[in-house]
């Protein structure tokens, strides 16, 4: 079982879109569906699945993946995927990771 990421645990606050609070999230590669940076139910699958590929628990490097997103992400980067592979491979980058397999 990978690293569970609460709303509190988050430097940012995100906007809960209840309307899609039940439909499937991020679960792995490959996934072109269109991702919402500015829905909590979106975003934290997204970071425990890069947390986990990055394989830390460190709330810094948390802090740090959503700052990525949030700042330096480009937005044309607009399915799961896509946003996916840039933040592991940004992650990784930053800590000296090599990529995970299959990235």
């Amino acid at each position: 079982m990978g690293l569970a990421i609460k709303p509190s645990d988050l430097y940012y606050k995100y906007p809960r879109k209840k309307e899609t609070r039940d439909l499937p999230k991020f679960s792995g590669l490959p996934d072109a569906t269109p991702f919402d940076r500015d829905d909590l139910y979106e975003v934290i699958p997204m970071f425990e699945a890069v947390m986990n590929a990055a394989g830390s628990v460190d709330g810094a490097v948390l802090q740090g993946v959503e700052e990525l997103m949030i700042y330096h992400m480009p937005q044309l980067l607009s399915t799961r995927e896509e946003v996916y592979t840039f933040l592991v491979t940004a992650v990784c980058d930053r800590l000296g990771k090599p990529y995970p397999v299959g990235l």
